[in-house]
C-alpha cells in the first residue's frame, strides 16, 4: 500500500456525513439518501464500501456490490465494483489501484470472478486504462445503456449510463 494511504471500511454512521460532505463540496452530488443506503447495505452485508484516506484526508471511495443490477453479473452471481471515485486532487497516486486490490482480495474470499463497469467517453479514460492494466477484460456482451444492451442501429446518449463491463478472474484469497 502507498505511503500515506489508509483504506477503511464504511462501518460507522459517523462516516456518512463526512463522505456526503466531501462529495457535495466537489459537486459530485448523490441523492440525499445515497450514503445512508450504502451504510445500511454495509451493515447487512449487501455491499462493502471502502474509504481511501491519503495523509489523513478522505481521497475517495468505492463499493463492492454483492448483487449487481447489471443482468450478466446478476445471472452469474458476479460481485461488482461500483461507483469507484478518487477526488481529482488525489489522482495519480495509486489510490484507485489500491482500492481495486482490496476489493479483489475481499471478493476472492467467496468468488472466483469480479466485475466492473466503465463509462465510454473521455472522462473515463484513466479508469479504462487502469482496468486494462489490472487485467480486467471486457465480458463480451457489448455496451449497455441503463443496464439494457445497446442493439446495433440504436441511438443512445453518450453519458454516464453508457457502460462497458469487464471481469477479472481472481486467485483464491
Amino acid at each position: 500500500m502507498n505511503k500515506g494511504l489508509e483504506i477503511k471500511r464504511f462501518d460507522t454512521i459517523e462516516y456518512v456525513h463526512e463522505v456526503k460532505s466531501e462529495f457535495s463540496n466537489r459537486g459530485m452530488e448523490r441523492t440525499d439518501t445515497y450514503f445512508e443506503r450504502c451504510f445500511n447495505e454495509n451493515i447487512i452485508g449487501e455491499r462493502v464500501t471502502l474509504l481511501a484516506y491519503y495523509q489523513g484526508n478522505l481521497a475517495g471511495c468505492g463499493h463492492l456490490i454483492n448483487t449487481s443490477s447489471y443482468p450478466f453479473f446478476l445471472e452469474n452471481r458476479i460481485p461488482e465494483i461500483n461507483d469507484l471515485n478518487v477526488f481529482p486532487e488525489y489522482r495519480r497516486r495509486g489510490i484507485a489501484g489500491n482500492l481495486l486490490d482490496e476489493f479483489e482480495r475481499i471478493a476472492s474470499e467467496t468468488h472466483e470472478i469480479i466485475g466492473i463497469g466503465v463509462g465510454l467517453y473521455k472522462d473515463y479514460g484513466s479508469a479504462q486504462r487502469l482496468y486494462c492494466k489490472k487485467q480486467y477484460i471486457p465480458d463480451g456482451n457489448g455496451v449497455f445503456y441503463q443496464n439494457e444492451q445497446v442493439k446495433p442501429g440504436n441511438t443512445v446518449p453518450v453519458d454516464d449510463e453508457l457502460v462497458l463491463f469487464f471481469t477479472k478472474q481472481l486467485s483464491k484469497g
